[in-house]
């Protein structure tokens, strides 16, 4: 087979032969496409399967285990007849998982509607409709919550909430109004402190997101509504709000199985307390349970059960979110009408 390549200037280049017999088929180009794509994916599947599908496989097993570490070498848990629903049974009869439920959804609900969506979806609105400069350094600005480290970011929110004589608002703001006797602010108000803090670092990526997806609107749709007299709300809420649906149901998936895995800020900040058990929700029970010897020992079982449940409860609601925005509508293929 001769294959002639034309070259610049309309020469033509010497024709490429293939030797005989050795003319590639469709099916066989089709197979060298998929092999040079899995060859590609392979890295990322190889780190997905040690780093996250592995280890989840080990977490459902050790659920349904008594391991801690006082039978550490002694419980052979891989055994099936070491498994039982023990673990289960202990976080459902626990006395306070009424509790630890209701700060979970409380604190997932509150930061989500309020910051995490709601501000971020605020912010980019705000920012979108003002010089584009000054929108761009205000956005600037709200990712600093997020860029900085969160150690450095719960210190800071330490000084300002702290007690007489370092708690800026503390000594004064409140002191000075005779509003407070130099009490730790922390301890009084926990919850606003870490939703506050988990809010602001929450907000910056859906300001992101939102910012992105509101400049990809094309401009004539914004002439048009108000070449027909829309408001400004009427805009956003007829025009806008519609076209990023897709940006509304990541975001609001995203953030809330975030905000349900996410310990890191209530342990630095408050680890649960100040009172029993007042700003503990699930992720840092399990993390308790499972990693530290906050209650004696660590008990990798009863912790892997906490988690597990963890899991299925951000399943449900991921499912529950698709339903709501219409998953099968915003993915559906746009139908072509011919006359």
């Amino acid at each position: 087979m001769r294959i002639e390549n034309k070259v610049k200037g309309g020469a033509t280049a010497p024709p490429f032969t293939y030797p005989a017999g050795e003319i590639p088929t469709a099916s066989a180009r089709r197979l060298r496409g998929n092999l040079t794509a899995y060859g590609f994916m392979a890295p990322t599947v190889l780190i997905v399967t040690l780093f996250f599908f592995l280890p989840v496989v080990m977490i459902f097993l050790l659920s349904f285990t008594g391991l801690d570490m006082t039978n550490f070498g002694k419980l052979q848990w891989w055994l099936p007849k070491n498994w039982d629903l023990e673990n289960y049974v202990k976080i459902f009869t626990n006395k306070f998982f009424p509790k630890i439920f209701g700060n979970t959804i409380m604190y997932t609900a509150v930061t989500l509607c309020l910051f995490n969506v709601g501000m971020g979806l605020v912010v980019a609105l705000l920012t979108t409709n003002i010089d584009r400069r000054a929108g761009f350094l205000f956005r600037v600005i709200w990712l600093l919550p997020r860029i900085t480290p969160i150690v450095v970011y719960i210190i800071m929110w330490k000084a300002l909430a702290g007690p007489e004589p370092m708690g800026i608002i503390n000594r004064y703001l409140l002191t000075p109004l005779g509003l407070s006797d130099g009490e730790f602010l922390i301890n009084t108000y926990p919850w606003v402190f870490v939703i506050l803090t988990n809010g602001f670092v929450g907000a910056s990526f859906g300001m992101i997101i939102f910012t992105s997806a509101i400049e990809s609107i094309p401009k004539d749709y914004m002439m048009a509504s108000k070449v027909d007299g829309a408001s400004t709300w009427q805009t956003i809420r007829h025009v806008t709000i519609p076209i990023i649906r897709w940006p509304l149901l990541f975001v609001t998936t995203y953030q809330t199985l975030s905000l349900l895995t996410s310990f890191e800020y209530i342990m630095l900040l408050t680890d649960g307390g100040p009172r029993l058990y007042q700003t503990e929700v699930w992720a840092l029970t399990a993390y308790h349970r499972a990693l530290t010897s906050y209650f004696g020992n660590t008990q990798w079982g009863y912790g892997s059960a906490w988690a597990v449940i963890l899991v299925i409860i951000g399943v449900v609601m991921a499912i529950i979110y698709l339903r709501i925005f219409r998953f099968g509508a915003l993915v559906q293929e746009p139908k072509i009408e011919t006359l």
